[in-house]
């Protein structure tokens, strides 16, 4: 595994021994650690593009851990975020993993506990980064559709045959049969179920 793709865990916690003794325990596994002492470190430093997740303590010098999660969700930064503190309560509990926190830890905690749930975030990290990659890629195949082949396209995922098809364009069928061949493809669906399925992803609402 290269250095880029080794996972990176970001800590933030105000307490010094807490935050060297949860970065040697995250080195101590293969995986790479970055620490900051508070929110706004956190925030300015440089983010590796790789998996990623983020152990944050509830209580910072600056802010709180829940504002900077708050913070990162209005940015559009995805990063699961693992909470430790020592002044755990429900209602807290409850506003972190409603707002998608993979866990909260309360101090003192086994390091294996720590682990556990930094792999389990890890893994989720992974999983929407391939979901986001494969997303990028059937966009890219979209954009090469030409203006009367995303048409066609639009009518064959809203269930129409061929001959609608070639009524609704005003063309021939045989026409639109090349240029469903065409669609079919360039977006390398290798079924009508198969195109749907894509253009759901892709958030094309079929029309007539």
């Amino acid at each position: 595994m290269s250095v880029g793709e080794v996972p990176t865990v970001f800590i933030v916690d105000d307490d010094a021994g807490m935050r060297e003794s949860i970065h040697d325990l995250v080195e101590s596994v293969s995986l790479h650690a970055e620490s900051f002492s508070t929110a706004q470190g956190f925030l300015s430093g440089e983010r590796r593009d790789g998996p990623s997740c983020l152990v944050l303590d509830v209580r910072l010098p600056d802010t709180s851990g829940l504002d900077l999660q708050q913070e990162l969700s209005r940015a559009g930064i995805k990063i699961p975020i693992i909470f430790i503190t020592g002044y755990a309560d429900i209602p807290m509990t409850v506003k972190a993993m409603k707002l998608g926190a993979v866990e909260f830890l309360t101090k003192p905690f086994r390091e294996q506990d720590l682990l556990d749930v930094i792999h389990r975030a890890l893994r989720r990290d992974r999983g929407v980064r391939e979901k986001q990659k494969q997303l990028a890629e059937l966009q890219k195949r979209y954009s090469t559709l030409s203006a009367r082949e995303d048409e066609v396209m639009n009518l064959v995922v809203a269930g129409l045959l061929n001959k609608q098809i070639a009524a609704e364009l005003g063309a021939s069928e045989t026409t639109v049969k090349i240029h469903r061949g065409r669609v079919m493809q360039k977006m390398q669906a290798k079924s009508l179920p198969d195109l749907v399925r894509m253009a759901d992803r892709l958030k094309i609402s079929p029309h007539r």
